[in-house]
């Protein structure tokens, strides 16, 4: 399993995880799936999403990459809409799986993250406490 180094691996002051230390040697990668965001998600949840597509956006960019050691539930949120596969066929049990911004539709999604004045998610710590 290829480890993003540099990638931060949850989300500033809180639980919510980004990557993930290990691969799960016995069962495997646990399976992306497209996970469906209701309109009443709460607002840190939210905050999760558009600061998880910002580290994508800023390691990655548009090219394509590995899924290596990034979150499966993470990944989920986002799977299908902002991120898809980046190979055909496609296997969403495979920590080698490739994926891909898909950028017009992140850009809908996650303006914030694409605006010339985004902060670094890479490098700054950023205030994701609740408005």
């Amino acid at each position: 399993m290829l480890k993003h180094r540099g990638f931060p691996g949850r989300m500033p002051g809180t639980d919510f995880q980004f990557t993930i230390r290990r691969a799960n040697v016995r069962d495997g990668a646990t399976k992306l799936i497209r996970r469906e965001r209701f309109k009443d998600r709460k607002h840190l949840d939210r905050l999760a999403d558009q600061a998880f597509m910002a580290a994508l956006w800023q390691y990655f960019g548009e090219e394509p990459f590995e899924r290596g050691n990034l979150d499966a539930g993470r990944l989920s949120w986002l799977f299908g809409r902002e991120v898809v596969p980046a190979e055909d066929p496609f296997d969403p049990c495979s920590y080698e799986a490739l994926l891909r911004i898909d950028v017009k539709r992140a850009q809908v999604a996650f303006p914030e993250v694409f605006a010339p004045d985004a902060p670094d998610a890479l490098h700054q710590d950023r205030d994701w406490e609740e408005d």
